[in-house]
């Protein structure tokens, strides 16, 4: 299931644009609320982190630390976002379905891991 790795890649670096290009508009969409000057320069930079993230994973997909870091990454940001979502504070349109999308690739980068054994 290299593929899983890849796509798991793909959404990182979706994210990563997202954030360095308009960070206020990440923060609407997921968070439903609006960020102030000091968050969307820190966006930027999560952005720019994500994007670095995302380049570990080309051009060998398979590779066991690469997987091992998606599956960390897509698991913290699952808890993360079910947490904000929970405590409903910061809750936008697209909040929960992103919660589905991480669930998604933390199972199948989970279900991949002993394969490669």
């Amino acid at each position: 299931m290299r593929w899983i790795t890849t796509i798991a890649a793909v959404e990182a670096a979706a994210t990563g644009v997202i954030l360095l290009l308009s960070p206020a508009l990440f923060g609407w969409l997921i968070l439903g609320a609006e960020l102030p000057e000091s968050g969307q320069a820190l966006g930027r930079l999560t952005g720019i982190a994500l994007l670095g993230f995302a380049l570990t994973a080309w051009p060998h997909p398979i590779a066991r630390p690469v997987t091992r870091a998606m599956l960390a990454y897509n698991l913290l940001a699952t808890i993360y976002l079910c947490y904000l979502g929970v405590a409903g504070k910061l809750v936008g349109m697209l909040l929960w379905p992103a919660v589905c999308l991480h669930v998604v690739l933390t199972v199948l980068l989970a279900a991949d891991r002993p394969s490669r054994r």
